[in-house]
């Protein structure tokens, strides 16, 4: 190689500021630039595809389009080489020493006016390829054009000041960029950490990637393909590669949308839920691509918070992004883009729960967490989301699980709420006070386990134009019901007179003692004055957040109880045994409904009662 004409030329201005921009601010990562100059010569390669459709007479034509990158770690260098379009010597000094066509006016001006909708440069020889300097002491640019007439010509700059331009012999067709890495950047003359890079971001690059020889992008980008070409061992490697997994997925989304926004999705959702395992939280897992070029491996703006349990990608030619590829400046954008992703993975969840209810239930028992989440906390979707929703029902035997329509389907004529429960377990609610109401009327009422289900009713609030009511709320009405008869059932008089001493026998720690129209087996419940259930009020006491809560409780009886009609007999005849008894009922039901902080006295007083009775 000979060279000849070597010409000097000062940076203008603004990529003097560029540079230092670039070079100290813009990326967080060092590691982006081996992304950067793949891409731009990725671009490069797909310029001289479409040319190739047009003209005929294109230098070097036998060139294969690939991109090769060598690193050589004794004389410290990395040199990424394509065999694209290539720039004459005016294009080179155009591109990359001045603002005519690269961009760098456009975006110094985006950074003062605080982002610009306009900075799309990918694809470009611009700020992308100024990354370089971020790691390297000096670059320089061999390029030759398409063009037969064109020579070669070598761009050299040390990234200070000014940079030199000379023309060179035997320069093949395309783009040969040679770092020589700073002292502290030797790491990237390493095979192994530029093939990870790679890996990460380049892997979906539409064209072979060689790195020392070896082709390193592996695996073809599925979600471009049409589905009908794919298998599905080909969607189950691509999902252990993308997600880094090693079980098979449990459903796959894959598809596209030319409007509102250009999209091409694949989406999965794993077979385990690994928050269930006790891996703690999880991180969103759905790549953000434009063009193939991985621009956010975890896009937290892109879906809502309660969708991190999926994995995948999405690409989009729309999005307009800043110079480093790493922060989308159109916000709306990226939240209209999810928003279309949100929808069609709702709309698909609703599809598979009607055709294939038995897998969805198994989806459900393992990611149903996320969507309870969802209701509780996004309000854009959750009249979506509960109708995904499956919870145990007093209609369903134990172990099946019912939807919100369907109780509407079975509801009374009459009847304007649906009702539910929440506890421990199934068994603790159908022995508990709270559900014989509901049983004497033939109303169904859902049983809710979870913790999570008290923040989903709470902002559900209703389903259907029917109100969502809590079984053990203080203030619930229901209509009259048959009553069994009982042998010395207390009369108004009595019961008015029983709640009237129950009251100050109890004293400041019950609100109201009254008759019961709920109770039908059990002698007595406690219920809380406010909507908040039980569960709800241990677990704000748990995490120190009692401060304001109400202590007083609702105290109902049942005057057909025999518990009771002794109770009003023994209030008369043994006034201090009366007294232990009402005591103890009253913090049973406290217990049962799990409103009791401290058990001490209620068990001090049963050995007492019993001391008592053993006496006899």
């Amino acid at each position: 190689m000979s060279t000849q004409n070597v010409e000097k030329h000062e940076f203008q201005a603004e990529i003097k500021q560029l540079l230092d921009i670039v070079i100290h601010s813009l990326y967080t990562e060092k590691e982006i630039f081996v992304r950067e100059l793949i891409s731009n010569a990725s671009d490069a390669l797909e310029k001289l595809r479409h040319l190739k459709i047009t003209e005929k007479n294109i230098f070097d034509d036998s060139a294969e389009l690939e991109v090769s990158i060598t690193t050589d770690d004794t004389a410290n260098t990395i040199t990424f080489q394509d065999f694209g379009i290539g720039m004459t010597k005016e294009e080179l000094v155009g591109n990359l020493g001045t603002i005519a066509h690269s961009g760098s006016k456009q975006f110094l001006e985006a950074l003062k006016e605080g982002g610009d909708k306009n900075a799309n440069l990918i694809g470009q020889f611009g700020v992308g390829f100024y990354s370089a300097f971020m790691v390297a002491d000096q670059v320089k640019v061999y390029s030759r054009s398409w063009k037969e007439d064109q020579p070669g010509h070598v761009w050299s700059s040390e990234g200070a000041g000014s940079y030199e331009v000379e023309e060179v012999t035997d320069q093949r067709r395309g783009t040969k960029i040679v770092l020589t890495l700073k002292e502290d950047q030797k790491s990237y003359a390493s095979d192994s950490s530029i093939k990870e890079i790679i890996k990460r971001y380049s892997s979906f690059v539409p064209f072979p990637i060689n790195l020392n020889g070896e082709k390193v992008n592996t695996i073809d980008a599925l979600w471009l393909r049409s589905k009908s070409e794919i298998k599905d061992e080909e969607y189950t490697e691509f999902y252990k590669f993308q997600a880094n997994a090693w079980d098979e997925p449990r459903y796959r989304l894959h598809f596209s949308a030319d409007a509102p926004l250009s999209i091409n999705a694949l989406l999965f959702v794993p077979n385990e839920n690994p928050e269930r395992a006790g891996f703690g939280r999880i991180d969103p897992a759905v790549a953000l691509y434009c063009r193939k070029v991985l621009i956010d491996s975890k896009p937290a703006e892109l879906l809502p918070e309660w969708m991190r349990f999926a994995k995948g990608v999405v690409d989009s030619e729309d999005l307009p992004l800043n110079i480093s590829r790493e922060t989308m400046q159109d916000r709306s954008l990226i939240q209209n883009l999810g928003r279309v992703i949100t929808k069609r993975f709702l709309k698909f969840l609703a599809t598979e729960a009607k055709k294939r209810p038995e897998q969805y239930l198994e989806f459900f028992d393992k990611f149903g967490f996320f969507l309870k989440e969802g209701v509780a906390i996004d309000p854009t979707y959750k009249d979506e989301l509960s109708k995904l929703l499956y919870f145990e029902s007093s209609a369903q035997e134990k172990g099946k699980k019912t939807t919100l329509a369907d109780y509407v389907s079975r509801m009374q004529d009459e009847q304007k709420e649906i009702y539910y429960i929440i506890g421990q377990n199934r068994e603790s609610i159908e022995s508990g006070p709270y559900l014989e109401g509901f049983k004497a009327r033939g109303l169904e009422v859902l049983f809710l386990y979870e913790p999570v289900d008290e923040y989903v009713m709470s902002n559900l609030r209703e389903y259907d134009e029917k109100t969502l009511v809590s079984g053990d709320q203080g203030d619930l009405k229901l209509d009259d019901a048959p009553q069994p008869e009982a042998e010395g059932t207390l009369g108004d008089d009595e019961s008015k007179g029983l709640c009237e001493w129950l009251k100050e026998t109890i004293g400041e720690k019950v609100k109201e003692v009254k008759v019961s129209d709920r109770l039908v087996d059990s002698p007595a419940m406690a219920l809380s004055p406010d909507a908040m259930s039980s569960q709800m009020r241990n677990m704000m006491r748990q995490m120190g957040q009692d401060s304001g809560l109400p202590t007083e409780v609702l105290f109902e009886i049942n005057p057909r109880h025999q518990l009771m009609i002794n109770l009003n007999q023994q209030r008369t005849e043994n006034a201090e045994l009366a007294k232990l008894i009402a005591l103890q009922a009253f913090d049973n039901s406290m217990v049962a409904a799990g409103l009791l902080e401290d058990p001490k006295d209620m068990v001090t007083r049963m050995y007492e009662i019993l001391s008592q009775a053993a006496a006899k």
